[in-house]
């Protein structure tokens, strides 16, 4: 067949194909067309049946995603500073001296509070005012409480309501200074250093560290484990440090002999440091790991932790 004839009827049979597409599609539309009417006819029931009966496409729906909840705690400043200043100022000045520069700090700060008035021959300013105590009464309302230490070694305590917005960018007394009784004592709790750490490597291995830690004598370094880095106090306020006690958690501390590689100890020291300034009885709460059959510093805590707890 020659290529113009295999063009002629491909040509032709195009229209063809479209022809019996639209023709199909004209008989979906009639059949359509009266199933409706036939339904229609069947009365309203059988309307309904057809209604609910039809298959229906239902689009899923993208179900979105659950708004998180971002929590924004707004964390309440605490006022104590600014009642430990105006305690200060306030102790300072005098009814008779509205003038002066104290007066006139506590009158800004609380302009509704009187100012007091001593006598002659009463005590002294305070040698320190600080905030010991602060208690949140309601939204924005605090009362602290102030501690003002005289040279004689007398102590008073104040009570100071403070309004406090959430930001923390304005204070204000709300009302005069109440003298209340100081804290009570708490109670402490048994500590959990309850092994004691006889003289020997162990004791040793601290009395070093603490001495170059604090005189200088000696690099700190050499007594740190792998990776553990700990500057000097600087410059050492002390010439010599003697160990006085050393107590751990760990019944391990209390072995003659040096533990097996990664053995680690909690202990606690109590050492007597001496300088130009005096005698000092300090403390120090140290974490210790076995390596190489010696004992290495891993931490160094300020302060001891009474409950002897993992670090």
């Amino acid at each position: 067949m020659s290529p113009g004839k295999q063009a002629s009827e491909s040509e032709a049979a195009a229209p063809m194909a479209a022809g019996a597409r639209l023709e199909a599609m004209r008989r979906r539309v009639r059949l359509s067309r009266l199933a409706v009417w036939t339904v229609i006819a069947a009365g309203p029931i059988a309307l309904g049946v057809a209604i609910t009966s039809t298959p229906t496409t239902v689009e899923a729906a993208t179900p979105s995603r659950p708004t998180a909840a971002v929590r924004t705690t707004a964390q309440a400043a605490d006022p104590a500073g600014y009642a430990q200043l105006f305690v200060n100022a306030w102790l300072r000045s005098s009814a008779d001296d509205a003038a002066s520069a104290q007066a006139r700090l506590a009158q800004s700060m609380a302009p509704d509070v009187e100012l007091p008035d001593p006598a002659a021959d009463a005590q002294s300013a305070p040698a320190s005012v600080t905030a010991v105590r602060s208690a949140q009464r309601s939204d924005g309302a605090w009362s602290v409480t102030v501690a003002a230490q005289y040279a004689d070694g007398a102590v008073r305590y104040y009570a100071v309501p403070v309004a406090a917005d959430r930001a923390g960018a304005s204070f204000a007394v709300t009302g005069a200074p109440g003298v209340v009784a100081g804290p009570a004592r708490a109670e402490v709790p048994k500590s959990s250093y309850g092994v004691s750490v006889p003289e020997g490597d162990l004791s040793a291995a601290v009395g070093e560290f603490l001495a170059a830690y604090l005189t200088g004598a000696g690099e700190v370094d050499r007594y740190l484990a792998p990776g553990v880095s700990l500057s000097p106090v600087s410059p050492a306020p002390y010439t010599a440090v003697s160990v006085q006690q050393v107590s751990a958690v760990e019944e391990a501390a209390a072995a003659e002999q040096v533990s097996a590689d990664g053995t680690k100890v909690r202990v606690v020291a109590q050492v007597e440091a001496r300088g130009p300034g005096g005698r000092w009885p300090l403390a120090y709460e140290l974490a210790l790991t076995a390596r190489s059959g010696r004992w290495e510093v891993s931490a160094l805590e300020s302060g001891t932790a009474l409950d002897g707890g993992a670090r």
